[in-house]
Formats: structure tokens, sequence, C-alpha cells
């Protein structure tokens, strides 16, 4: 028998103080058994740091066909494609010819700098594209949050994130591989 998904609920609050976008979001999130806590977070964080009325979780690890998060404009083309962790060469080009922006966040420490060092300069010429990095003790910062029942916030000012819970808060650090 299969291992079924676990089911988080997510209270998220976003401040967005440089887009001015303030909203609620009630979330639910299925934890895929081959899932961490730590990419579920993560996964949580990049919801977050997009949120738009639009935007949504897909099927995730579940398919190989759709990112980890996508918004579709009216006609159903995909404006954002969001993925986590080290995609391969094809899934990226696959995703920048998709949409219209894309996003990957990699995590993972040693290992992310050197896939970021071996796929660089086949994804260079994507004009659409933007990567960013988050160490290893972000990532482990946020695992810490979760929780099968979370109200969080998460504010966003000045390209800096923080998200907190009412026993903690986290500040997210990023850095940005490569942006349009």
């Amino acid at each position: 028998m299969a291992l079924k998904a676990t089911i988080y609920k997510a209270e998220l609050h976003v401040a967005d103080l440089d887009r001015h976008y303030y909203e609620t979001h009630a979330l639910t999130l299925a934890r895929h058994p081959s899932e961490t806590d730590e990419r579920l977070m993560l996964r949580l964080l990049a919801f977050a740091r997009h949120a738009h009325p639009d935007l949504a979780f897909t099927k995730g690890l579940s398919s190989q066909d759709e990112p980890d998060l996508w918004q579709l404009d009216l006609t159903g083309a995909i404006d954002t494609w969001i993925d986590l962790g080290q995609p391969d060469e094809k899934r990226v080009r696959k995703a920048c010819g998709r949409a219209k922006h894309v996003f990957i966040y990699s995590y993972g420490g040693h290992g992310a700098e050197l896939w970021w060092e071996k796929i660089r300069p086949q994804l260079e010429r994507f004009n659409n594209l933007t990567v960013i990095n988050l160490p290893r003790s972000t990532a482990a910062a946020l695992e810490k949050l979760a929780q099968r029942t979370m109200q969080l916030n998460c504010t966003l000012q000045d390209k800096q994130v923080w998200l907190a819970n009412d026993a903690s808060s986290v500040e997210v650090e990023m850095t940005i591989w490569q942006q349009p």
C-alpha cells in the first residue's frame, strides 16, 4: 500500500511592503511522503514571496509536468513557474519556454553550489529566469516553524523577508544567483 500525503494547514498573513500586497491566505499543503518539513516550508516561503490570489500549489513531486507552484493567467497560460531544488537543464529550458517568469529556489548547501556551477553556463541565456539560493542555515531555521496547523506572518520589505509564528521569527537569507 502506498503512503499517503500528510496534510498541513497554514494561515499565512503576508505584508509585502515592496509590492503593497497585504493579504491573508488560508492554505492547505499536502506533504508528499518523500518530502521533508524543510522542503514544505520552502514551498510556503516561495508562496509568501510571490503571493497572489491566483498563485497555487500544484501536484509538485507527484508530477513531472508541473512546478511546485504556478500562477496562470486568465487564458490558462503560465505566468509564473516556481520550482524548488536543483532541476536539470531540460526542465528549466521547458519552464522558460512555457512561462513568462521562472523562479528556482535552490537549497542544500554545498550540493546546490555544485549544481549551480555545472548548470549556470546553460542557463545564462534565459532572460525570464531567476535563480535564488537559500543557505542551509535558513532552510533549517524555517523547518523549525513547521507544524501541522500553522499561523504565520511574512513581512517583505526592501528585499528582506521575515517569517514568524507566535513563538519565533526567522530572517530569511537569500542569494540571487541569476535574474533578468
